[in-house]
């Protein structure tokens, strides 16, 4: 008998792909072949990073498929991306199925793909597939993407996912809630764009009622309120990246571990934003001064586009005077840092992954949201644990120094913020433990591909 063989789909941005491919490693480790399919910019990027050291493709298959885009500025833009997404891949997902089943012994006998493209899901159904899908952020967002008609019959937005009115909606008693303003298909580009990102959930709504898993990167203890609301959804996370540092899209500059081992014991804040996230020149100004106006050690990712390409982003001699107590890098282990004794605190974008790695590490979180799921991931953070602070702009839109400055001090001199953190990162390790929820489900959906 062929052994089984699973075909892993991320919706192909960094986010997405990490936890995907973490769960892939877990699937191999159990004997399950695997293989996993990127864009080709996102497999060049992949395979570059793991070029000097540990190699993925040894445990998994790694295959591309072509996205039609020419280059990665057209995949930065938003539009360009979504309709590659929805009009070039699904043909190329659908040909490599027929290649592969076509000519290999150990065919797909299951497709795992990111909820968020649901026409894998509808790929697979018509190849006759075995269908799981996957949700790599909260379960209160998939929750509330699968409430859009709801939404829609109860007048809070409309056909168009257009809000009727501001307000703030939470779906239920200690669920996260959230403006509507900043409803998940409005915040990335143009109005273009948020109604064609709102008809892709709308539609994978039908889409996921296919797969026989829904599976999400989270845990019970994270989200009883939203799993109890919707029981159909399993938790089998969090999906924490390994040592393999699997998916990461950059080669890392581990040298600031060293670094860190210098600093004292809970002194450092760590500052990351993940891989969209830009700033104009002025606030990218403002978040350098304010980490120099806290007087505390800090480490800061500065990705080579984060100011929009600009030349001099630095404050003039701020790099001279922070020498000896700041260190900016490219990119990092983040999940290395944060589990450092040395890490006080962490100014996120608070990208799910990102949120989970904090609190499974037990770190007070400084809330920067900038798009998609990030508000209502914020509000998990802020008003649901209360292991963070949001960080809040002036009426220009600018959080200021001053700002950044003051919400430091605030989190950092509350023990509380420590203590909640610490005490829900003890509940999470319950939950992934042996005999825990997201653990039981790991091994009952396992149990499932091998039958």
């Amino acid at each position: 008998m062929a052994r089984p063989h699973v075909m892993v789909v991320p919706y192909p941005v960094l986010g997405h792909v990490i936890p995907l491919m973490e769960f892939s490693l877990l699937l191999a480790k159990q004997g399950i072949k695997v293989t996993f399919v990127n864009t080709k910019d996102n497999h060049e990027r992949i395979m570059s990073a793991f070029s000097s050291g540990n190699d993925v493709s040894s445990q998994i298959c790694l295959v591309w498929i072509s996205d039609g885009l020419e280059s990665s500025e057209d995949r930065k833009k938003p539009g360009k991306s979504s309709e590659a997404i929805l009009k070039v891949l699904p043909e190329k997902v659908e040909e490599l199925i027929e290649c592969i089943n076509g000519s290999e012994s150990e065919k797909i006998t299951c497709v795992l793909a990111d909820q968020s493209i649901g026409w894998a899901l509808d790929i697979a159904e018509k190849k006759g597939i075995r269908r799981a899908a996957f949700c790599p952020a909260s379960a209160a967002q998939l929750v509330l993407g699968l409430n859009i008609p709801k939404l829609i019959h109860n007048g809070i937005i409309d056909q168009d996912g257009t809000p009727m009115k501001k307000q703030v909606i939470q779906l239920a008693p200690t669920m996260p809630s959230v403006s509507t303003e900043k409803l998940v298909w409005l915040c990335v580009g143009n109005k273009t764009i948020h109604k064609h990102i709102f008809q892709l959930m709308l539609q994978n709504t039908k889409s996921i009622q296919k797969a026989e898993w829904l599976l999400c990167n989270s845990t019970y203890e994270l989200e009883s309120a939203t799993f109890s609301m919707a029981p159909e959804i399993k938790p089998i996370g969090p999906l924490l990246s390994s040592n393999h540092s699997a998916g990461n899209f950059w080669p890392q500059d581990l040298t600031c571990l060293k670094w860190l081992d210098q600093q004292s014991p809970c002194s450092v804040i760590y500052v990351a934003f993940g891989s969209f996230t830009t700033f104009s020149p002025s606030q990218f100004q403002e978040l350098c001064l304010g980490l120099e106006l806290s007087n505390r050690p800090f480490l800061c990712v500065v990705q080579p586009d984060i100011t929009q390409g600009s030349k001099n982003a630095y404050p003039e001699g701020f790099l001279e005077r922070v020498v000896d107590r700041g260190r900016m890098v490219g990119w990092t282990s983040q999940q290395k840092i944060l589990s450092h004794p040395s890490v006080a605190c962490f100014i996120s974008h608070c990208g799910w992954n990102s949120t989970v790695e904090s609190v499974c590490n037990g770190i007070p979180i400084l809330c920067w949201p900038y798009i998609a799921d990030q508000f209502l991931n914020r509000s998990y953070i802020c008003d649901v644990w209360k292991v963070g602070l949001g960080l809040e702009p002036d009426g220009s839109g600018m959080i200021t120094q001053g700002e950044i400055r003051s919400k430091i001090q605030q989190l950092l001199n509350d023990e509380q913020f420590k203590a909640r953190v610490k005490d829900l990162k003890e509940k999470v390790q319950i939950g992934t433990g042996q005999g825990g929820l997201s653990n039981n489900n790991l091994d009952s959906f396992i149990s499932w591909i091998k039958t």
